[in-house]
């Protein structure tokens, strides 16, 4: 007995090119409608306007970056660290998780909290940067920003992003610079906190994603990179990653154990501040009992 659809079936092949034609040219048809409708509602001053960099793959290998630990200082083994930075001799530290989160003033050479402003509970403390005489916060996923006065940590206003999440920050003295978890660094106008532009990261690889904790240092980005022990060295006209240093060792050397998913025990690396006076780079992670200088060999 024949089976039934074997006739359509036969139908149907001779019909394949030409609806395959078909279907094709209608599909761009409404492609190119959508695009332009959209385009026509777009407003002129939308961040969506400030396309990022087109992302490629590097043909040049990063330099390596060798390091050695000059000293080791002790830190508060209870701070997630999410944002490090050394200005007037002592640190500024933003910590995360919800109901622990909060921007301290600390005593490089003792570890001491001098001074402490909590977020409150609904807030996830990330990455900071001073700038101008203002210490700025981000927030993980509440799309919200702090700005402080840098000399009484004093909260003077609170700024939105327009970003699903907030990592790391720093800044060029111009523009507030912070990441979102991809490969994309977005530049802020401090004064209107509108985005002014975006820099896609990439390697000899592609796209660099996971960019954390940033700070700017002689015109460069020094950047953890999220589940890594690596350094990441970011050319800022570019977006292209210069230099690696592999910090795996450090854990080793400065007597930090190995990740263990225990809560509270000590996790991935987080954390650069930059002493420009003195040219000295300070590490740390997130539970780690000790901040370390390094000499990056770059």
């Amino acid at each position: 007995m024949p089976d039934e659809g074997t006739q359509p079936m036969r139908v149907g092949l001779y019909l394949q090119p030409f609806m395959k034609h078909f279907i094709n040219g209608m599909i761009m048809f409404g492609l190119l409608a959508a695009t332009a409708c959209n385009n026509a509602n777009k407003p002129a001053d939308s961040a969506a306007m400030v396309p990022a960099q087109t992302t490629v793959a590097y043909d040049i290998t990063p330099k390596y970056i060798g390091f050695s630990i000059v000293n080791e200082y002790p830190h508060d083994p209870t701070a997630f660290t999410e944002g490090l930075e050394y200005a007037g001799g002592v640190f500024y530290e933003s910590t995360g998780e919800y109901g622990h989160s909060d921007l301290r003033k600390v005593d490089p050479k003792t570890g001491k909290v001098l001074k402490s402003m909590p977020l409150d509970r609904k807030y996830f403390g990330e990455g900071l940067t001073i700038l101008g005489g203002k210490i700025y916060q981000l927030t993980y996923r509440e799309n919200t920003g702090f700005v402080y006065d840098s000399a009484t940590m004093k909260l003077e206003r609170t700024f939105s992003f327009g970003t699903a999440e907030g990592w790391g920050m720093t800044n060029d003295g111009k523009y507030l610079i912070f990441d979102d978890g991809s490969n994309v660094l977005h530049f802020l106008d401090p004064a209107t906190m509108h985005e002014a532009k975006k820099l896609a990261v990439a390697d000899e690889h592609g796209p660099v994603q996971e960019i954390n904790e940033l700070e700017m240092v002689n015109g460069f980005i020094y950047a953890n990179q999220w589940r890594t022990e690596l350094i990441l060295k970011i050319d800022t006209a570019t977006g292209k990653v210069v230099g690696r240093a592999d910090l795996g060792s450090l854990r080793r050397q400065g007597g930090i154990p190995p990740e263990t998913g225990v809560r509270g025990a000590p996790e991935v690396m987080n954390g650069i501040a930059y002493d420009r006076a003195g040219n000295r780079f300070f590490i740390t992670g997130k539970y780690w009992p000790k901040v370390f200088e390094v000499k990056l060999d770059n």
